[in-house]
């Protein structure tokens, strides 16, 4: 064992073992956060409209600071683009975040000084507490991949610099990562999402590589300009160890990186938005994410059954219970006051407390009073996959309403990794799988309201070609699996695939 690989083992004990107590005095800590935030952001311009001063507990703030999205929070927002001072947080920020904005259009969230430690050290810590459960930091002595969005980054009008969350990162790697890290700065700067992923190949096959890092359909890409350069991942690099992944719910592509990375590259999921790095997986990964409580960040929750609705209940981490919808909602050092990042979670454990990312707020169908939601419909696929030995590379589900009656259904569009045998019989299950998990959908199927889920089968990059046209290629973007409308449906299917 090399000097590096013991530092690492040392550091990642001894962090480890801190992370653990924080995760035992969770509430605490979370209260005292508030109380923190509260007491800097005072004589900011949301703080003094807001009466911060008079604010003595979470009840008082959740009184005083409403909910807000993006578009709700907007004159905030641009207030702070324009490089005014002291806005919702002291100073002005460092860097605007862009974003796809699946659910708000465009975005522009603020990263402050205070901020730029959460994102940094957290990715950190998950790494440490991986290398802790499985005893093995030999990853730390080759290269790591991060496939991300560009570091080179622009100045707006209020002389702020402006660019993508995983851009904005590469400026603050680490000393000791410097030398591990790739690609080089002139392939991460490449816009161009198809050209800069060849590029990272070109580099890459020389490599010692043994982490990657990325969004699943990105990395997926790039894994197949692999293959189709006639080696596999594992075969190109022997020692690949970690596949670090986050941003959408793995399950449906666990098929998909099976086959490219079988069983000899472990997995590591983690929750990080422009708005923050909140949760990693600590161990088991159906023991769901710990809950990154002591990093600036103040956690809220909405349940899902009151979102929406005039004075909806917010309650916080004391208050949750296992097993419910909720919307999340953020306080943090970034100056995002109660602010609706527009996922939803469900708590799997409270001590320490773990959850699920469970999908969009804005991302379900109930055209018929079914409410699908995102967790319902990749849970459907996966055992639907499972149960007919099938891949997918991606798929989205629309609700189709005929005028006829009982002509009304959900339409899956499908792009397969590996056809299953029976293509009926996968539709089928399909259907069969969302009624066990949603009632509603379920008393429509038997009541003749909603006819069986119809599976349309899309062209071979039939979702890439969707995501370059929307200009959502590559990054961060992420393709939205469920919609109650049929906007994208309608686009996908001028790819579908001819018998």
């Amino acid at each position: 064992m090399g000097i590096r690989h013991w530092i690492a083992g040392k550091w990642a004990g001894k962090r480890a073992a801190f992370l653990k107590r924080e995760a035992t005095n969770a509430l605490a800590l979370q209260k005292n956060t508030l109380y923190g935030l509260i007491e800097k952001a005072a004589h900011t311009a949301f703080g003094t409209e807001h009466e911060f001063a008079g604010i003595r507990n979470a009840e008082e703030f959740r009184e005083k600071v409403p909910s807000r999205d993006y578009e709700s929070a907007r004159t905030w927002f641009d207030r702070i683009a324009s490089g005014e001072k002291d806005v919702t947080w002291p100073g002005k920020p460092l860097y605007l975040a862009k974003t796809s904005g699946t659910v708000s259009g465009s975005k522009a969230i603020p990263i402050t000084r205070d901020s730029i430690p959460n994102h940094i050290n957290s990715a950190r810590d998950a790494l440490l507490i991986y290398i802790y459960n499985s005893g093995n930091p030999a990853f730390t002595s080759g290269k790591m991949l991060f496939l991300s969005g560009s570091p080179d980054l622009e100045t707006n009008e209020g002389g702020i610099r402006v660019g993508r969350l995983s851009g904005i990162v590469n400026h603050w790697v680490p000393g000791y990562l410097q030398r591990n890290k790739t690609p080089s700065w002139s392939a991460n700067c490449i816009e161009d999402w198809e050209r800069k992923v060849d590029a990272i190949l070109d580099e890459t096959m020389q490599q010692d590589l043994r982490l990657i890092s990325g969004i699943p359909p990105w990395v997926q890409m790039f894994f197949e300009k692999l293959e189709a350069r006639g080696k596999m991942p594992r075969e190109q690099w022997p020692h690949l160890q970690l596949f670090v992944h986050g941003g959408v719910d793995f399950k449906p592509y666990q098929a998909v990186f099976q086959r490219f990375l079988g069983d000899s590259v472990d997995l590591l999921e983690v929750f990080p938005a422009s708005e923050g790095f909140f949760a990693w997986q600590d161990s088991n990964p159906e023991n769901g994410l710990l809950l990154n409580v002591n990093s600036g960040i103040y956690f809220e929750f909405i349940p899902m059954d009151e979102y929406g609705k005039p004075n909806a209940g917010r309650i916080g981490l004391d208050k949750v219970e296992i097993g419910i919808q909720y919307a999340l909602l953020i306080t943090s050092n970034a100056g995002l006051w109660a602010y609706d990042i527009g996922d939803t979670v469900r708590f799997v454990s409270l001590q320490p407390p773990r959850l699920k990312v469970t999908g969009r707020v804005k991302h379900f169908i109930s055209a018929f009073g079914e409410h699908v939601i995102a967790e319902e419909v990749n849970t459907a696929m996966t055992e639907s996959c499972l149960i007919h030995n099938a891949g997918i590379r991606e798929f989205h589900v629309a609700p189709r309403i005929k005028d006829e009656p009982g002509e009304s259904c959900h339409e899956w569009l499908v792009e397969f990794e590996n056809l299953p045998a029976d293509i009926n019989a996968f539709s089928a299950c399909l259907d069969s799988e969302i009624r066990k998990r949603n009632v509603y959908y379920n008393d429509l199927r038997a009541g003749n309201i909603l006819h069986p889920a119809k599976l349309t089968m899309l062209e071979t990059g039939a979702v890439y070609e969707y995501m370059k046209a929307s200009g959502k290629l590559g990054g961060q973007n992420k393709f939205p699996r469920l919609s109650n409308d049929r906007n994208i449906a309608s686009q996908l299917r001028v790819a579908v695939k001819q018998d």
